[in-house]
C-alpha cells in the first residue's frame, strides 16, 4: 500500500469527523422518529456509515 501525504492523511481525517458527526446525529434523532418509512432511512444510514467510518478509519492506520 503507498503511504499517504500528510494533507492526504488530513482530508481524511476532515472526512471521518465529519461523517462521525453525521453519524451522532442520525442515531439521536432515531428514537424521535415515528414514521416508519423515516426511521428505516435512517437505520440503513447508520447501517452504510458506520461502514464507511471502518473504512476511513483503515485508510489512516
Amino acid at each position: 500500500m503507498q503511504k499517504l501525504g500528510v494533507h492526504e492523511k488530513l482530508e481524511l481525517h476532515e472526512l471521518l469527523t465529519f461523517k462521525t458527526t453525521c453519524m451522532t446525529k442520525t442515531q439521536a434523532m432515531l428514537p424521535l422518529v415515528s414514521d416508519s418509512n423515516l426511521k428505516n432511512i435512517l437505520q440503513q444510514d447508520v447501517s452504510g456509515g458506520t461502514q464507511d467510518i471502518q473504512q476511513l478509519k483503515n485508510l489512516l492506520v
